[in-house]
Order: structure tokens, then sequence, then C-alpha cells
């Protein structure tokens, strides 16, 4: 049996994507692997949203043919997008596809050259994955129509497009059948979901009796209002967690970032979500060091960080990325861009540390996810993870005992 290896580089979007092509590559009498190793036919989903990124995406094929200096290369994804010919001409590659269309992809196995599609067509269905997780993850939503100055995204993903309502659910049902305990609808911006009329507010609706618990990816600021909570908060089984994405405290800052709120506006959108669901975990993506940012606009993104009570901040140093308005602008040194990093993670970790300890003692749902170390790890509804001494087969009720530095222990509650 030929042997194919597809791996992945970047977000979740791309993972969905790719355990969705495992499925079909199978279907075609292929043995799968998502990890490097030999194989005949290496497919390479590559990522462009950082520099670094894109570095390790060019490296991916000399990584590869190392374990087979033979085989065929694939490569697709944002780095594709962006670059195509730079992957058509290194050793091995047949061929070249992009970040959108990844449906076409078993179909172009035996192909040569680069199938890079700039056509924002309809929402690209997928094939449900062979292999269903106790957390599944569903696409529901690709392409971005925001634009924000440091972000090349849109141009690699197009326009947003979104997946229907009916699709959606079918797989929802298909996977809680097939063992999901959880269902986490994922997408490049799901905030723009929208199935004529409905949006995702309906899309929660539509969800609101599946038998598994079903998480929100990242959310836009807008997105957030009564209609959406409330929506929520009528589902059966609903994790409250909302990563809310910020970037930035100052709302000058925002500005020059052509993000679409202020400061008050996103501290007001976490205060209408603490209402509904006193127990939510907001979580958020900064970056640190955007060019022009001033000492004191700086200072209004460590203070947000306490005022918003966030349970987790992922800290990012800026990035400029050729072809969007902010690599343009004056850039601030490496040095003070770390140092701000810096600040930031450590204000993070003070912040996540008092949001965990909240709540030790208390009852929360569990989910398991793996096994290692004598330990099933998982997480509670509102995003914390958790470790259980022993094999936890299913989900299950748990209390949390005692935070260490990566996650909680947690202790089967019996009763």
């Amino acid at each position: 049996m030929a042997k194919a290896v597809i791996f992945t580089l970047g977000c979740k979007v791309n993972e969905v994507e790719s355990a969705s092509l495992a499925r079909a590559l199978g279907e075609q009498g292929y043995e799968v692997s998502t990890k490097l190793g030999y194989a005949d036919l290496y497919i390479l989903n590559t990522c462009a949203v950082t520099a670094e990124a894109e570095k390790k995406s060019r490296q991916l094929v000399a990584r590869a043919l190392k374990y087979n200096p033979n085989a065929r290369v694939l490569v697709c994804g944002c780095a594709a997008q962006k670059n195509a010919q730079v992957f058509a001409a290194r050793q091995n590659v047949r061929a070249v596809t992009g970040a959108r269309n990844k449906s076409r992809i078993p179909s172009l196995l035996e192909a040569a050259g680069i199938f890079v599609d700039d056509a924002d067509k309809a929402f690209d269905e997928l094939p449900l994955p062979a292999a269903v997780r106790t957390r599944h993850f569903i696409k529901i939503q690709d392409g971005c129509n925001n634009f924000c100055s440091y972000c090349i995204v849109p141009y690699m993903r197009g326009r947003s497009r979104s997946r229907a309502t009916d699709s959606v659910v079918a797989e929802a049902c298909a996977a809680a059948e097939r063992g999901a305990e959880e269902i986490v609808l994922t997408g490049i911006d799901i905030s723009s979901y929208r199935d004529g009329e409905k949006g995702l507010a309906e899309l929660l609706g539509a969800l609101s009796s599946l038998p598994a618990r079903v998480r929100l990816g990242s959310l836009e600021v807008r997105v957030v209002n009564e209609k959406l909570l409330t929506a929520a908060r009528g589902m059966s089984d609903f994790a409250p967690h909302f990563h809310l994405s910020l970037q930035s405290g100052s709302s000058a800052v925002l500005r020059r970032m052509n993000r679409h709120y202020t400061r008050e506006e996103y501290l007001e959108r976490c205060r209408m979500i603490y209402e509904f669901f006193p127990r939510a975990a907001i979580t958020t993506d900064i970056i640190a060091g955007f060019p022009g940012e001033t000492e004191e606009e700086f200072s209004d993104t460590l203070s947000i960080i306490d005022e918003a009570a966030f349970a987790q901040v992922h800290c990012f140093v800026y990035s400029p990325r050729e072809g969007t308005p902010a690599a343009a602008l004056p850039q601030l040194s490496p040095e003070v861009k770390e140092d701000r990093r810096r600040r930031l993670a450590e204000r993070a970790a003070a912040r996540q540390a008092a949001y965990v300890d909240g709540f030790l003692g208390q009852t929360f749902s569990f989910v398991p996810e793996e096994q290692k170390d004598g330990f099933t790890f998982g997480y509670t509804e509102n995003y914390i993870r958790v470790a259980v001494r022993g094999n936890v087969p299913k989900r299950g009720r748990i209390i949390l005992k005692e935070r260490k530095e990566e996650y909680c222990i947690g202790e089967i509650d019996h009763e």
C-alpha cells in the first residue's frame, strides 16, 4: 500500500482541511499519516500568517524529502497561495495549489503544475474525517472581509463564504453519533457566518439540542450581542468560552490596525458576556509592538488584561507582512517589541493564574482528549485544561483541585 503524509502548519482551519484530505486519500488506497516520516507522497499544507510561519513552510519540502528523496510532493495552503512559483521550483514538487478549493487536491495527485485559484467561489465542502475525536472541529466558514492593516490572510483565503446550516448540522450530528463529546465551530472569521438571512445565532439555534457540547471558535467584537448570547444560553450544552479577538487595548492603535471597535466597546462586550455567563472564559490574542505604538498606548493594552478579566492571552510580536498597509509604516525596534511581548506575557500569566484560582474546588464538565503519563487530559466548558489521574474514557464531572503551571489537577466528582 502506498504511503502518504499530510503535514500541516498554521491554523485550526488548516488542520480541519488536512483531516478531511486524509479521509479522501484513504479512500484512494493510501496509508495516511499526519507525522513526517517515510512516504511515497507528501501533501504539505502551509501557512503565511507570519514571516516565521512562511519560512517554516518553505523549509518543509527539504524536511520531507529527507525521509524519501524520490517522493512526490504537493504543496497547498496560504504560503503556496502567496508564492506558488517558489514552491514549484523546489525539488520533487509536482503540483502547487493554494489556500482555496482544497477539495480538488485528491484529483491532482498525479498532476504536474501550478493550480492556484484566485477566485472566491462558494464554500468548499470537504468530507467528514475518517477518525472522529472526542473534540471534533467543524469548519463552517472560510475567507475574511476585514482587511486588518497587519494581516495577509484575506489576500490568501479570499472573501468570506459560509457553509450551509443544514450541512453543518449534519456533520455535527454524524460526529456526535461517532463519539464526539464536543463540537468546535471554526473558520477564518466565523463572526461573518451567513446562510441567507441566517447568521451565527441562528446556527446555534439549529444546534441547540445536539447531544454534544458546542464551543465557538475565534470571534470578532461586532458579533457579540444579546441575540447571540441569548441563543447560546438557550442551548442544551453550550461551552461558555469566548475567544474574543483584541490585538490592542489602545483605541488609537486599533484605528491604525483597521479594527472596527474601540477599547470601550470591547470592554462593554466583555461585561455583556459575564452577565449572561458568570463563569465564562474570555480568551484573546494581543500583538506587541505594532508600528508607532507608544509606551502610553502599550500601557492601555497592559491594563485591559485585568479589566477584561481574561482567562488566557496569546501574546505575539508584530511581524511585518509584505503587501499589507502596516508593513509600510515606521517599525519599532526588535528589542522594544520583544520587551513588550515579555511584559504582556508576564501580566497575562498572572491574570490566567488568578482566573483559575477563582474556580478551585468547583465542579465542571470534563471532556477527555488525550492520555499521557498516567493522566487523562481534557478541557472544562470554560476552557481550563485539566489532568485527571488514570483512564477517563468519556465525559464526566470533575472537581478542580490544584493549579499547575500549564494545567489543573482534577478529581472525578462521584456524587
